[in-house]
């Protein structure tokens, strides 16, 4: 669908928009649609995915923090199941999106703060059954990541513990305008059926974070700051590096803490 006209990229926004009509449609068909029928685009530009997802039985909100990609969203693009927004998702209230409806995430999201939209997303699960969209694919790798590896990390940790990570496929440079430096990579998370922890999550994300601040050291070392017994530091697993602990052995580790905690108490 060749439309007269077009958006700028800007750098400061981190723009390169996707051309690449066979991409886009990959990325619409990431959506399996189970459990909800609502999906928010993040960073439309001049909407190459979002005509995908309009062919789509879906609600759609295409959010924009860019006045010149909305202006030229508004121009094409008036189909009675879309609402484009001008807004920062980072800043912007999802309590106002779709009331009392989950809905699902999508889009080319913009690199120089995608990690930032993983977390948001993460603060808001109890309403997200579905993730999914495009990154670098560093990024891409690391939320995917299971341990053992040196790409994993606080975020593959803190994302998998609610999520199911799949990294699905990758993209050159070329598909973009202007391309970007870095191949990119396509994910879909989706949400475990019983996504809540067994231990407190305050401290969980508290664990997991203080862990990988220093993650070539053991977690003997690498905890000192949460002043635990000497009795539980004498556990095999603070002999282990963060990157050797699974997601579940965070959870576990995590229940450890709470226990140590509450006997110090008593």
């Amino acid at each position: 669908m060749n439309k007269p006209g077009s958006v700028r990229a800007k750098k400061q926004l981190g723009q390169h928009f996707l051309h690449d009509e066979g991409i886009a449609e990959r990325i619409g068909d990431t959506l399996t649609l189970e459990g909800y029928n609502k999906v928010l685009e993040i960073g439309p530009g001049m909407g190459v995915l979002t005509k995908y997802l309009l062919r789509k039985p879906i609600g759609l909100v295409a959010m924009d923090l860019d006045h010149e990609s909305v202006a030229y969203l508004e121009q094409y693009y008036s189909e009675e199941n879309l609402s484009i927004i001008e807004g920062d998702f980072l800043k912007f209230n999802l309590d106002e999106l779709f009331p009392g409806e989950p809905f699902a995430i999508t889009g080319n999201y913009p690199y120089n703060i995608s990690t930032q939209i993983v977390f948001k997303m993460l603060e808001h699960r109890e309403r997200i059954p579905e993730f999914t969209g495009m990154f670098q694919k560093e990024v891409a790798r690391r939320i995917c990541e299971k341990e053992g590896s040196k790409a994993y990390g606080i975020l593959s940790v803190l994302t998998q513990a609610f999520f199911h990570a799949e990294y699905l496929f990758t993209v050159k440079p070329g598909a973009f305008n202007p391309p970007p430096k870095v191949d990119s990579g396509v994910i879909r998370l989706r949400r475990k059926e019983d996504f809540s922890l067994r231990c407190d999550e305050k401290q969980f994300f508290t664990l997991v974070k203080t862990a990988f601040q220093q993650r070539r050291k053991t977690l003997r070392n690498s905890l000192k700051s949460l002043n635990l017994s000497q009795k539980l530091k004498e556990d095999t697993i603070f002999g282990l590096r963060p990157e050797q602990l699974s997601v579940a052995k965070f959870i576990e580790l995590s229940l450890k803490i709470e226990k140590d905690g509450l006997s110090a108490n008593n």
